[in-house]
């Protein structure tokens, strides 16, 4: 394919030098043929005008164009496959006006482009001692992070990141470029924030609502390291299900459970007990200085005052940390440093092919209904043995109650699903390529014991955009994303006006046009 006059940026067609570099995203390695990541020409437009000058080709020669900012979704949604365009856009906009701080009556707010990544956001904000909810992967970029709701540490407390969003910027079908609002197009804003991302426009920039520090002084954190154990499993997740199943539990409360194989690199997670890792367990360094992790659970709590007079239950905290490596303590820190201590400062947990799942729930019956023994059981089967060639990355966290944020937010005029979770599951198995097989026996047993009328974990079959998995047609397994048939055809009312002529349709993983 030609490269596209009048783009100033870089152009890299298929079969260029770079261009199989340029190509690569997270799920390459798992769906790189199956999926056809593989686009004809990709685009690392300069301006807003090259990426105006793409649509428009795109556009006349009837083809699609794919989006991509970090390029870390699951099964590669951001790709797409010859004789498309990928637009790549983790350069385009990390200049001094592509993020601005500034304040309107009383409330804190900053202008960013979708081009940073979480960690150089999160850095901006905590300089100058400001917060917001947002997930854990340092390499995961804004765009598609906003679009897909930005679930993290934080949920309970204060929602999703995507909640505090208060205008987007987008180049549209017809390479126009505007700003969109819920005053301006309620429906385009709505279905922008949860509906089909990528699929509405491109995103360029959004505005954003902030917390300051100051605000919330007293905030506890807690980063807790065991050896994995499936007693202590089950004893930390039973802690979890006595939240989820409690309507009335504080949302002052977030509470996130990981397990992870061993060969996992755990200094990501815990970069502050190096020192303190080679003094007590030098038997974990090898003869090349390298650690070798064990099995391990990590455990991040955390504590929040969202009102005057609020006090925090530190035996909740002690319950956690009992019979934790070091005993790590709670901590009294500011959130803006709470949010950085939560993020995960590697690009992929395993640097193997996956098989993953990622499942939510609104069951409050999780503790009769023998969840946590049940799951416990299942990760134990991959995680005991010692050569089976597969690796565990499993996180559990609460979402739910009453007093939940996450709750709460429903109905601000987004179309992020499923806010009725109470928990959020994801259990991701990493594999040796001769052993995929394996991997997919044992996701097949989880969803057949977990989802359905008999489901320890949920009776329906819950997905997340940001983390899907299996099917690729999004239109065949709608209402695995979606809460119900309105909700499905308001979005493809959208889809049509957004993108009448398809160039916003990349692949199958799009919500269908009506």
């Amino acid at each position: 394919m030609a490269t596209i006059n009048g783009v100033t940026g870089a152009q890299f067609p298929k079969g260029s030098d770079a261009y199989a570099s340029r190509k690569y995203q997270y799920a390459t390695s798992s769906h790189e043929v199956e999926h056809r990541m593989d686009p004809a020409l990709i685009i690392y437009p300069s301006s807003k005008e090259d990426i105006a000058a793409a649509i428009k080709y795109a556009k006349a020669s009837k083809i699609a164009i794919a989006i991509r900012t970090g390029g870390h979704q699951y099964s590669g949604a951001s790709s797409t496959a010859g004789p498309n365009i990928q637009l790549d856009l983790r350069k385009t906009f990390r200049g001094p006006d592509d993020r601005r701080l500034f304040v309107a009556d009383g409330q804190t707010y900053v202008r960013t482009s979708v081009s940073w990544g979480l960690e150089d956001f999160n850095k901006y904000l905590g300089d100058r001692r400001l917060f917001v909810p947002h997930g854990q992967c340092v390499n995961v970029h804004l765009g598609g992070h906003v679009q897909t709701g930005g679930w993290g540490q934080l949920g309970r407390s204060f929602g999703l990141f995507g909640d505090h969003v208060v205008s987007v910027e987008i180049v549209d079908h017809q390479g126009s470029i505007k700003e969109v609002t819920p005053a301006s197009d309620k429906e385009l804003f709505w279905a922008i924030l949860g509906g089909s991302p990528g699929n509405l426009g491109v995103l360029t920039h959004f505005t954003i609502k902030v917390h300051r520090d100051q605000d919330y002084q007293g905030s506890l954190g807690l980063k807790s390291l065991f050896w994995y154990d499936p007693k202590t499993l089950k004893r930390l997740l039973d802690i979890l299900v006595e939240m989820s199943d409690n309507e009335d539990f504080p949302g002052n409360y977030d509470y996130c459970v990981s397990v992870l194989s061993s060969a996992n690199k755990l200094l990501d997670w815990f970069p502050e007990i190096d020192g303190q890792m080679r003094r007590d367990h030098p038997e974990l360094y090898g003869d090349d200085d390298v650690p070798f992790w064990p099995r391990s659970i990590v455990v991040y709590a955390q504590w929040v005052p969202l009102a005057k007079g609020d006090k925090p239950d530190m035996s909740w905290f002690e319950r956690i940390r009992k019979g934790s490596v070091f005993n790590l303590p709670v901590e009294k820190k500011p959130m803006s440093e709470l949010t950085t201590q939560w993020l995960f400062q590697n690009v992929r947990e395993f640097d193997k092919p996956y098989v993953k799942s990622t499942q939510v729930t609104n069951s409050k019956t999780l503790g009769a209904d023998g969840w946590a023994a049940w799951v416990t059981g299942r990760i134990d089967a991959i995680v005991k043995p010692e050569k089976n060639r597969c690796w565990l990355s499993c996180q559990f966290q609460c979402f739910g109650g009453k007093n939940s944020k996450f709750v709460q937010n429903g109905e601000n005029g987004t179309s992020y699903s499923w806010r009725d979770t109470t928990v959020c599951a994801t259990m991701d198995c990493f594999h040796d390529p001769e052993f995929k097989q394996r991997a997919e026996d044992w996701q097949l047993g989880n969803h057949q014991g977990s989802v359905g009328p008999n489901g320890k974990f949920s009776k329906d079959d819950r997905r997340l955009l940001w983390g899907s998995w299996g099917n690729f047609d999004l239109d065949a397994v709608w209402s695995c994303y979606y809460e119900d048939q309105e909700k499905y055809d308001r979005l493809r009312k959208v889809r049509m006006l957004a993108d009448p002529d398809g160039v916003f349709t990349p692949n199958t993983f799009s919500v269908k046009r009506e």
